[in-house]
């Protein structure tokens, strides 16, 4: 059971490594697109073009996706106000769930619904969750495939530093 485990856990990790280093986003120009928020307006990546900005994919199926949606709220009211704007994009078929979850966590980072799976796809997005960071310019600077704690230092240590470029 054990070997199976750790079978497993090298098999995922492969994957998201070969996604990642597949993917060829890194130092691309991140891809536009515009989707209906939680409070039902229209938000475009473009729009935000001069801040560091972290687009997270998520579901409300993924239990790594509930662990760190309390850090990244965390990292959003801490930066916000100087230049770094956080967007979660959800998944779920349902934004009904999307909004319960949210609403029970109390995020207050916009949160955009992918329903349609368009974004996700112009993202290789494959599994949940996946984290982008995109630079001031628009250029996709870093790209996390899944979530561990200790994660977020990581994040931190990013968003800093583009802050300062």
């Amino acid at each position: 059971m054990k070997l199976k485990k750790s079978i497993i856990a090298l098999v995922f990790s492969v994957f998201a490594a070969s996604s990642l280093a597949s993917s060829g986003m890194e130092g691309q120009l991140a891809p536009d697109f515009a989707l209906k928020s939680s409070t039902g307006e229209n938000l475009r990546l473009s729009e935000f073009r001069g801040d560091v900005v972290m687009i997270n994919f998520w579901a409300t199926w993924c239990g790594p996706c509930r662990q760190e949606m309390p850090l990244l709220d965390e990292l959003y009211s801490r930066y916000q106000r100087v230049g770094f704007s956080l967007l979660g994009v959800n998944i779920d078929d349902d934004s009904r769930r999307a909004m319960d979850m949210i609403e029970e966590l109390g995020v207050n980072f916009p949160v955009l619904f992918d329903a349609r799976k368009e974004v996700s796809k112009l993202y290789d997005v494959e599994a949940m969750p996946v984290t982008v960071i995109v630079d001031r310019t628009g250029t996709v600077r870093y790209i996390h495939h899944g979530y561990k704690p200790g994660y977020e230092d990581k994040y931190l240590d990013q968003i800093r530093s583009l802050l300062r470029e």
